[in-house]
């Protein structure tokens, strides 16, 4: 049955249709005197400080089999490059474990969107990437897959998800469980456009029209970490926007930012059944032609056939984040309903699922030239809103990167990285809706 849902003017008169007489009378009893709706108990917010040392930045958070928490992050070493650490938060435990390393490089390609991941499938293994300058152009980089089989004591070699000596860029990676011991991931990849003999986003980070576009590509691997599959997704897409995916009750969708001959760059999907892949689609067609990558990607979760897409736009000229549901496992959607909408917004998305509700993240531009991280909360239709406030950046324009979300343990998880002083700092928040 439809939850009911009440407008603030509830003392007044019932503000949604009655469907049936049981609801009837509880209006009635809402429009008598002295039974004024109450509000939904305000959202707590609970500060965890990772176990990360100033300077760390770029997190990523998963949930475990078991139903940790792993939190991952990126630490510079000055001249020696960056490392990769990971620590874990046990179900039902307040304390992070003690960090560990995966892995440490003199040229890996470190930047605010394009960040690692750490993963968990179902068998316990852990699966981890970065990103390594294959040179000789600054924007030669590829992507490292580790596996680890024994909790992240040891790691497997690095080795390139795309054929070794592809020049031009690849990353912005999304994993998924393709079975217990398999993994899948997609990811944007510039081979078709250094094989035009262009660089893959340009110095600015962004590309503009003309050429030949990136292209997004995916691949499988087995539990010895070899590689099983790798297709071609999507030959045009935007340049350097977050790609994102879940699995359904008919295989794993994988959602991003497309690129159209006319520039039109809104968010499509594919599917994968686990021999073929769908052609790619658009989950609404917004029309947004902007000549340059937003660095703003789509996030979606899954259950069975039901698939939750949220995305950012400027199609009607105003910043806007927007949400739609599939009850086909993404073979169409409704029409999207607006979460966000005004000049604050700057989008940098956030999504999961729980308890039966969808949380939303995302980033507002607030007073001082500083940025707001937003919670939001809705039931499964994309309704009944309600909105937290989870802390307030110092971090100015990029720098604060892409925030993180999960659920674990029965609440909203995030991850952060503020810049308070000179270097950056890793933030984390527990946020709970009694």
């Amino acid at each position: 049955m439809p939850r009911l849902r009440w407008s603030s003017a509830l003392a007044g008169r019932c503000a949604v249709l009655l469907l049936s007489t049981g609801w009837m009378a509880a209006c009635a009893q809402a429009d008598k005197p002295g039974n004024a709706a109450q509000p939904a108990p305000a959202p707590i917010v609970e500060r965890r400080q990772p176990p990360a040392p100033a300077g760390a930045a770029q997190p990523d958070l998963a949930v475990m089999p078991d139903g940790a928490l792993l939190l991952s992050w990126l630490e510079p070493m000055g001249e020696a490059g960056h490392r990769l650490r990971f620590s874990r938060l046990p179900a039902r435990t307040v304390e992070w474990e003690p960090p560990r390393t995966i892995a440490e490089g003199a040229t890996w390609f470190v930047n605010w969107s394009d960040t690692p991941h750490v993963y968990a499938l179902p068998d316990g293994s852990l699966w981890a990437h970065w990103l390594r300058s294959t040179g000789p152009s600054r924007m030669d980089y590829g992507i490292d897959l580790v596996r680890s089989g024994d909790g992240g004591a040891t790691w497997s070699e690095p080795q390139l998800v795309h054929p070794s000596g592809t020049p031009g860029d690849h990353g912005f990676v999304t994993f998924w469980p393709q079975a217990r011991d398999r993994l899948g991931i997609a990811w944007l990849d510039s081979r078709q456009k250094a094989a035009a003999g262009r660089a893959g986003h340009d110095d600015g980070g962004h590309d503009h029209a003309g050429g030949a576009a990136m292209m997004l590509r995916a691949a499988t691997y087995d539990a010895q970490a070899t590689q099983q599959g790798e297709w071609p997704l999507d030959t045009s897409t935007c340049d350097c926007c977050t790609t994102s995916s879940a699995v359904t009750d008919r295989g794993v969708v994988v959602v991003y930012r497309g690129r159209s001959a006319g520039e039109i760059r809104d968010t499509r999907i594919v599917r994968f059944d686990g021999e073929r892949w769908t052609a790619p689609r658009d989950v609404h067609a917004d029309g947004w032609q902007i000549a340059g990558c937003p660095v703003n990607g789509p996030v979606t979760v899954a259950a069975g056939a039901a698939v939750w897409v949220a995305w950012y736009t400027e199609a009607g000229g105003v910043p806007e984040v927007r949400a739609t549901r599939s009850d086909d496992a993404g073979d169409t959607f409704a029409a999207p309903v607006t979460l966000a909408k005004g000049s604050q917004v700057l989008g940098r998305l956030g999504l999961a699922q729980g308890n039966g509700h969808l949380l939303v993240s995302w980033l507002e531009q607030a007073q001082d030239e500083r940025q707001t991280l937003v919670l939001a909360r809705y039931d499964e239709g994309w309704a009944g809103a309600q909105r937290v406030d989870v802390a307030t950046l110092s971090a100015r324009g990029r720098a604060s990167g892409i925030p993180r979300l999960q659920w674990h343990d029965g609440a909203a998880w995030l991850a952060w990285t503020d810049v308070a002083g000179d270097a950056p700092r890793l933030q984390a928040a527990r946020v709970a809706f009694p």
